[in-house]
């Protein structure tokens, strides 16, 4: 069933007497129905058997972007509209969380929520073969999705060579991973990174200045223990890296968190290239989760 459908019916259901439902309610409290609209809404509800959003479209007092919005307040299912937020048009789980691809998306997630994080694991690189093929992309948008299914969920940077979350969530890029990691920010100061003001369960720990020496650092012996460290405030832990081709940071970043899910950009990846990485995650102990295939 799709999603929208089953917010449709439950919404259906909410509706009491002669009382408007509690999008309703929303949808006056958000100015886009007066009292009196509202009761046209309700008549024709009644007449034609209608749910009320479906009602309020058909007399062209709504469109479908309010109702959803509505109905995102009345289940707690946080997203912007469009210019809210200075948050990147890129961030469609943000901006336009009903639209095929995001129902792409809950898809992906749903498939990752049974295959690794309900096997008790926390942590999950998200990596790509070249620079652009939408691996931070990709992760930026998981994270959100995750923190709207109520998962405290935390996206960490590491791609130390061309990091690009803080651009994508309009963040400041300092502290972050490299502070942490060199030894210059103690743990103690982001154990609890702050969670976004729009999407409270959902925090960003932001690459932080481009190291001369990214593969060290996250290298360095320490680095497992700092984010076990973080785990154990969030449910779902995301890390985002640097392009698998030219360097072992994806690599190394995979085996710290035990399996990698490998983003692919069609007629562009060479397949040759992605079995290398695969290779490598197995030599390192890690596991190929799962691959994406991205179309653009």
């Amino acid at each position: 069933m799709n999603p929208l459908n089953a917010v449709h019916l439950v919404d259906d259901g909410l509706a009491l007497g002669n009382k408007e439902p509690n999008v309703g309610r929303l949808l006056r409290n958000a100015g886009k129905l007066t009292s009196a609209d509202a009761e046209r809404v309700v008549l024709l509800q009644k007449t034609e058997k209608l749910r009320f959003g479906e009602a309020a479209i058909k007399l062209g007092l709504i469109d479908e972007a309010d109702l959803q919005q509505a109905l995102s307040h009345q289940f707690d299912y946080p997203h912007l509209s469009p210019g809210e937020g200075q948050f990147s048009p890129d961030l469609i789980a943000v901006y336009e969380p009903f639209g095929h691809q995001a129902e792409q998306l809950r898809a992906l997630r749903s498939q990752l929520m049974m295959r690794w994080f309900s096997n008790g694991h926390k942590t999950l690189t998200i990596a790509g073969i070249n620079a652009g093929d939408g691996a931070s992309y990709l992760a930026a948008n998981l994270a959100v999705m995750f923190s709207q299914l109520g998962e405290r969920t935390l996206l960490i940077d590491a791609d130390l060579r061309r990091p690009r979350q803080h651009v994508l969530f309009n963040l400041g890029n300092r502290p972050g991973l490299s502070e942490l990691l060199a030894g210059r920010v103690k743990m103690s100061e982001t154990n609890r990174v702050p969670a976004l003001p729009a999407f409270p369960n959902l925090s960003v720990l932001t690459a932080g200045a481009v190291p001369p020496n990214p593969a060290e650092l996250l290298s360095h012996t320490a680095t497992p223990i700092k984010l076990k460290g973080l785990a154990e405030h969030y449910d779902v832990i995301l890390i985002d890296t640097s392009a698998a081709h030219g360097s072992a940071d994806a690599a190394v970043v995979a085996a710290r968190t035990g399996a990698a899910l490998l983003v692919l950009r069609q007629n562009h990846t060479q397949l040759a290239a992605a079995a290398a990485f695969q290779a490598n995650l197995v030599s390192a102990g890690a596991v190929m989760l799962g691959t994406v295939l991205n179309q653009f």
